[in-house]
């Protein structure tokens, strides 16, 4: 048996001409009640004036109209909870931060049912998930893709999951990528410089400024536009290069679209090592010593870790940022790179 709360609304002065967003803007934000939450709510027959149910998002109300929300208490998911280890950077009652690995999938999906980071979450908050949406669950704020590795930030309840929503939405939060890509993106290039949606800013930044959509054939990829689609920002910094084949970047997300990072540099002709998708594996120059041509081929998911994240505290707002050391398989790939000796367990 759920325990519901019932939260009575006066609409103030010039309320927007619709139920949603009048409910939108006057509940009050301690309530961590989002528009996409209250309208469902109004549908599911939980929206009462003066004991009439509202249940149509587009009724229109008018100033000083006492509304009243039932809300229930969150719902158990059918989600399992899975006792996985996490690396946990940081947490609190809000949020945690995690430092996922590669391989890992982030929500439940029909062909990852369990072994992901929400199943794993799941386990390690237990009761401190207050819920989100109406369902006890983490919320996951942003998501990077399986074979990714690096930090994510994920809401314990609903007000926080609000707050670092609208911080991602603004694109106020803190991302920075390390990547290993296939050429030198180096301003000096005049073929990047002919690249539609290509320029360089100050401290020779690689700013990369499309749309991205649905490829047209191939349904589990993005693909570039200039004809629709999402608007899409990725800036690009050459950290190291390694002859003419392969370059260490540093990525920052102005926006975060779906495989944002991958497509951009694909587009810029500078794919990621390892990336099977977006066209990453390809053979090095032969600049490259044999160990190190060796491990670019044969480094087997694309070289892109979430390395720095930083956000507002959607309580306090006090400034949190977080780093990530590169995993092992990165780490070894740069020594290997760079000509190093391998570590205890490498080759000889």
């Amino acid at each position: 048996m759920f325990v519901s709360t019932c939260l009575t609304i006066r609409i103030g002065a010039t309320p927007p001409n619709r139920l949603d967003k009048a409910l939108a803007r006057d509940v009050p934000e301690e309530a961590a009640l989002s528009r996409t939450r209250l309208a469902r709510l109004i549908t599911e027959g939980a929206v009462r004036r003066e004991g009439a149910v509202l249940d149509d998002p587009k009724a229109k109300v008018a100033e000083g109209d006492i509304i009243e929300i039932t809300v229930e208490a969150a719902e158990e998911v059918e989600t399992r909870p899975q006792d996985i280890p996490l690396d946990v950077v940081y947490e609190d009652a809000d949020l945690v931060v995690v430092n996922k690995p590669a391989g890992m999938v982030v929500h439940p999906a029909p062909g990852s049912p369990d072994g992901t980071l929400v199943n794993a979450l799941l386990h390690h908050c237990g009761d401190s998930l207050s819920g989100i949406g109406g369902e006890k669950r983490p919320g996951i704020v942003h998501r990077i893709d399986k074979e990714t590795s690096g930090l994510l930030v994920v809401a314990k309840n609903d007000r926080a999951h609000h707050a670092l929503a609208r911080q991602f939405e603004k694109h106020s939060a803190e991302r920075a990528y390390l990547a290993l890509c296939h050429g030198v993106p180096d301003p000096g290039d005049p073929r990047l410089r002919g690249i539609r949606g290509a320029s360089f800013e100050p401290g020779g930044v690689l700013k990369l400024s499309t749309q991205l959509a649905r490829h047209r054939t191939d349904r589990q990829k993005q693909a570039v536009t200039f004809d629709g689609g999402r608007h899409a920002v990725t800036r690009a910094r050459l950290l190291e290069r390694f002859g003419t084949s392969v370059a260490l970047i540093e990525c920052r997300l102005e926006t975060g679209r779906t495989h944002q990072i991958r497509v951009h540099m694909a587009h810029a002709g500078h794919a990621l090592v390892g990336d099977p998708v977006y066209g990453g594996r390809r053979k090095p120059g032969r600049d490259l010593e044999a160990r190190a041509a060796e491990a670019v081929i044969n480094f087997p998911r694309q070289a892109l870790h979430a390395a720095v994240l930083g956000f507002a505290h959607p309580d306090d707002g006090r400034p949190l940022r977080f780093e990530a050391a590169l995993p092992e398989d990165m780490e070894a790939l740069l020594s290997a790179l760079r000509g190093e000796a391998p570590g205890p367990g490498g080759e000889e």
